[in-house]
């Protein structure tokens, strides 16, 4: 079958080691389904597999792609949770220890085909199409478990999301935005920061520019390059929920401030099955649509992956069949 897939790891040059052709189809075992694959998308993930971190040499080649959305065998639409539990697991999935994603044992979705255990399928809403619908197993569902899960904040208070085009901080501005938060949104350049104003933040601002008041919640994916700001920017008794560091982790974390303005610093990764079929019921109720920057052919995903490695990314990078 088709596959877009990582032949070995290289953590230099990762796209060395990106393969676009016939790759042996997926056997599904007894308690997991076959799904014909329509689109998937692209996440920092993809290029941490290519470089070999979070998967050991002797699982390559691996087909990439944590996220897609495709039909099952009776013609189902359905969306992947691409958090799979380990066996005999009970209780939620993201607190699992020994929970994998696509990618990392099984192989992912940048395919013709892609088996994953029968519960980690959830409905596509009619009104969703399969890009959209491949865009919200990570990324998403990310945003919508810091918002709404993690946060403890309402409808009303304002945020600050650091990272202005990112999948993650896109998909809070859209999500945040159309439930009635007050969204600011620093970004690094003009265009990221129109962007942002485009998909419904109510202030933009330069990275690292000082606010006009602080804020109730922070939202922070970047880690070293932004910590400094968002801990000046928060409310005393305000909240940061960490779901990412992709410019590296912040060895001085502030901890005077931290204690004495008692902030609280909240962890997430990911969200349950449960989660993503509310965010889809969300997103179908409201509107509400992913912000997709780039939508190419399968055969071409050599170029989506040079985007997101430069940087060149406004939105999510899906790729169909």
């Amino acid at each position: 079958m088709f596959a877009v897939y990582a032949a070995e790891p290289n953590a230099e040059n990762p796209l060395e080691s990106l393969r676009v052709g016939e790759k042996d189809a997926p056997v599904a075992p007894e308690g997991w389904v076959t799904v014909d694959v329509r689109a998937a998308s692209l996440n920092m993930h993809d290029l941490w597999t290519l470089r070999g971190v979070g998967i050991k040499p002797e699982q390559f080649p691996m087909t990439l792609g944590c996220d897609g959305a495709g039909t099952l065998e009776d013609g189902t639409p359905v969306v992947l949770h691409s958090v799979i539990t380990s066996p005999g697991y009970v209780g939620e999935e993201t607190l699992d220890p020994r929970r994998t994603l696509l990618t990392e044992k099984a192989q992912g979705a940048m395919a013709e085909q892609v088996v994953v255990p029968a519960r980690n399928v959830v409905p596509l809403p009619s009104d969703l199409s399969f890009s959209q619908g491949a865009v919200m197993g990570t990324a998403w569902l990310t945003a919508y478990r810091m918002l709404f899960v993690k946060s403890g904040l309402r409808p009303g208070q304002t945020i600050l999301v650091q990272g202005a085009s990112g999948g993650v901080s896109t998909a809070l501005v859209q999500i945040a935005s159309a439930a009635g938060y007050r969204v600011w949104v620093t970004g690094r350049t003009e265009a990221k920061r129109a962007l942002a104003t485009r998909l419904g933040a109510n202030a933009v601002f330069e990275s690292g520019a000082r606010l006009p008041e602080k804020v109730d919640g922070v939202f922070e994916t970047v880690g070293k390059a932004t910590w400094s700001h968002s801990m000046r920017s928060l409310k005393p008794g305000g909240v940061i929920v960490v779901s990412g560091s992709t410019s590296g982790p912040d060895p001085s974390a502030d901890l005077q401030r931290l204690f004495f303005l008692q902030m609280r610093v909240v962890g997430s990764t990911m969200g349950t099955k449960e989660e993503l079929a509310d965010l889809l019921t969300f997103c179908a109720t409201t509107g509400t649509r992913p912000e997709i920057g780039l939508e190419l052919p399968m055969e071409q995903a050599e170029q989506g992956f040079r985007a997101m490695l430069d940087g060149d990314t406004a939105g999510k990078i899906v790729f169909t069949r």
